[in-house]
Formats: C-alpha cells, sequence, structure tokens
C-alpha cells in the first residue's frame, strides 16, 4: 500500500474503484481493527473490515477526492468497531477474571477504567469529523501537530486550538457523567 494516497487517485470513469481500494487496504484495515484494546473475533473484525468498503461504496458520491484514502477509512473502521462494542450487552468475559488473580479492587478498577473509556468513545463520535479526525491522529495514532495540519490542510495552530476545545469538552462531559479528568 501506497501512503498519502488521495480518494481521486482511486475514481476511474467517475467511480470508485472498490477492488482496487480493498486490494490495497484490506489488511491495514485489519491491523487497525485487530490491534484495538478490546479483542473481537476473527468474524467480527472481517465483518467490520467488509462493512468498510461497503460504506465507502454505497457513499461515493460524498467522498472528498482531495482527503487521504487511508485516513478515510481508518476513521471508518474506528466508528463501525466502536459502535460494534456498543452492541455488546456484555462486555466483560466474567471466565478471563476467573481465571486471574485479581482482587475485587483491581477488577472494579478495570471496570470503571472500560466505562471511562467508553463514555470517551461515545463522546468522541458525537463530535463533527474533522474533530474527530484530529482527537485520533493525535491520540491514538501518535500523530504530530504538524503530521495532522498537513494531513488535514489546516494551519498547526488551529489543529492545537482543536484539540484545546476537544480535550475541555470531554473533561466538562466526563464531569458530568461523574468521572474524574487527568489532562
Amino acid at each position: 500500500m501506497k501512503k498519502n494516497k488521495l480518494i481521486e487517485q482511486y475514481i476511474e470513469n467517475n467511480k470508485l474503484n472498490i477492488e482496487k481500494v480493498m486490494e490495497e487496504y484490506t489488511n491495514y484495515l485489519y491491523v487497525i481493527v485487530s490491534n484495538k484494546r478490546f479483542k473481537l473475533t476473527e468474524e467480527d473484525i472481517e465483518e467490520i473490515v467488509s462493512d468498510v468498503f461497503l460504506a465507502v461504496w454505497k457513499n461515493q458520491k460524498q467522498l472528498d477526492v482531495q482527503k487521504e484514502m487511508s485516513s478515510y477509512l481508518a476513521g471508518i473502521a474506528n466508528h463501525l468497531y466502536n459502535k460494534k462494542l456498543r452492541n455488546f450487552k456484555n462486555l466483560i468475559d466474567i471466565e478471563s477474571y476467573e481465571n486471574q488473580l485479581q482482587d475485587t479492587k483491581d477488577i472494579e478498577q478495570e471496570i470503571e477504567e472500560k466505562q471511562k473509556q467508553d463514555a470517551i468513545l461515545q463522546e468522541i463520535y458525537k463530535m463533527k469529523q474533522e474533530d474527530q479526525d484530529i482527537f485520533l491522529y493525535y491520540y491514538y495514532y501518535a500523530k504530530s501537530i504538524k503530521e495532522i495540519a498537513k494531513s488535514l490542510n489546516l494551519t498547526e495552530v488551529k489543529v492545537k486550538s482543536r484539540l484545546f476545545r476537544i480535550r475541555k469538552k470531554l473533561k466538562k462531559n466526563l464531569e458530568k457523567r461523574g468521572y474524574s479528568y487527568y489532562g
């Protein structure tokens, strides 16, 4: 896969060449989804990857052809991953806790941290797409301010400002939910 390819490079005769996109990005998406904190089954990972391509195909007329394909696909994959997690009724595997020699306090802390992580993700996915991209690039993909600015065609000052506002909004919303916020 070549880095930094724009979506327009996959448009042929006014249509998205989905086969080419799938050929170049299937492994990329598989790695993104399979490296998430909460592990999914192989079947779930494959379903998410397939759904990413389906979403791109269905919405090809709304694509911003000047955006990078990898960023666009990663955003959709992250959204679908989080949606899948929200659909699970019980994310806590009791057997895995029984097999570990942890006391109740450790388990409660783990559950609280997982709930806090879910709350953060819920708040992120309520944001505008560009704010989601900025937050995820910075905190989940460890991209620098400079890289994010270049990728999203923004100034570094604007990226810093948006990150500040995003953190402030997250802090406020998490505190409303009863979570403490460090950062």
